[in-house]
C-alpha cells in the first residue's frame, strides 16, 4: 500500500474507532511502528489528528459537529438504505417521532406518501420533506432554531414531547456503543432526544457503520432503553455483537461495510 493510501486508511479507521493505537496499526498494515509514527506525525502536521501516548485521536473534539451538508454526503448510499429499511417498519395509523439528522431525513424521503401517519419532528428539514406526503399529518415541536441545522432545541421543544404518547421514535445519533450507549455532539440536541425517548413506546436507532463504537460529547441513552438498531455495519463487527449482547435487535442492511 502506498503511503498516501495508507494515511487515508489510517484516517478511515480513526473515523470509525475514535482512537487508534500505533501497535494495532503496525500489525494491521504489516509495517514497523516507526513507520506508523512517521505517518501520524505527517497527519498531525496536516491538522487531521492529535497524537496521544501510544496512538492518536481526531483533531476535532467530541463536541464538534460537522455541518449538515457535509454529513449528508458522508456514507450517503448507506444512509439511503438504512432510511428505507426504517420506513418499512412503519404501519398504517402509527404515531411516530422522527429525530433530526441526515439518516432520519433519508427515512422521511422513503415514507410511502399514501400511508396514513401522524409524525412529530423537531427538524424543519424533515417537516418540509413530509409536507409533500398528503396522508402524513405532520406536527412540528416548537422551539429555538439551530442555525445551519434547521433543528429545534430548548425547553419549548423538550416540553412539547411531554404532551405526546407515540408508538415509535426513530433516532439519529453521532455515536452508539456498548459501553457508552447513544451519544450526540450537541447537549441541547441530546436533551430533546431524551424527552422524545420518554414519549415513545418503541425506540429505533438509525446509524451507519461510521457511528458504531463511536462516542460523542453528550450522553443520550443507555442501550437498555433501545429496542432496534438499523445499520450497514458488518454482522461480524465486534462492537455490533456487544450491542446485540446488550439486548438490542440489530437489522443489517446490505451491502455491509467491509470488516477490517
Amino acid at each position: 500500500m502506498q503511503m498516501g493510501s495508507r494515511k487515508q486508511a489510517i484516517l478511515e479507521r480513526l473515523h470509525k474507532k475514535g482512537e487508534i493505537q500505533i501497535s494495532d496499526l503496525a500489525e494491521y498494515f504489516g509495517i514497523s511502528e516507526m513507520t506508523i509514527r512517521r505517518d501520524l506525525e505527517s497527519l498531525e502536521m496536516d491538522g487531521f489528528i492529535r497524537r496521544i501516548r501510544g496512538g492518536a485521536i481526531p483533531a476535532t473534539s467530541r463536541s464538534y459537529e460537522p455541518p449538515i451538508l457535509t454529513r449528508e454526503s458522508q456514507n450517503h448510499e448507506a444512509k439511503i438504505r438504512i432510511g428505507r429499511a426504517a420506513a418499512e417498519l412503519l404501519r398504517d395509523g402509527e404515531t411516530v417521532i422522527l429525530d433530526v439528522g441526515t439518516t432520519v431525513l433519508q427515512m422521511a424521503r422513503a415514507i410511502n406518501s399514501r400511508m396514513p401517519l401522524t409524525i412529530v419532528t423537531s427538524s424543519l428539514l424533515i417537516a418540509t420533506e413530509l409536507s409533500s406526503k398528503p396522508q402524513v399529518r405532520t406536527i412540528v415541536a416548537g422551539g429555538e432554531v439551530r442555525p445551519g441545522e434547521l433543528s429545534l432545541i430548548g425547553a419549548s421543544t423538550e416540553n412539547a414531547f411531554q404532551n405526546f404518547n407515540c408508538d415509535s421514535f426513530f433516532i439519529g445519533v453521532a455515536g452508539v456503543s456498548a459501553a457508552n450507549g447513544l451519544t450526540e455532539y450537541n447537549l441541547d440536541d441530546s436533551r430533546v432526544k431524551k424527552s422524545a425517548i420518554k414519549a415513545s413506546a418503541r425506540k429505533i436507532v438509525l446509524a451507519d457503520s461510521s457511528k458504531i463504537g463511536k462516542m460523542a460529547f453528550a450522553s443520550v441513552a443507555d442501550l437498555s432503553e433501545i429496542d432496534i438498531l438499523i445499520t450497514d455495519a458488518n454482522p461480524k463487527n465486534k462492537e455490533i455483537n456487544l450491542i446485540k449482547d446488550a439486548g438490542v435487535e440489530v437489522i443489517h442492511v446490505e451491502p455491509f461495510e467491509k470488516e477490517n
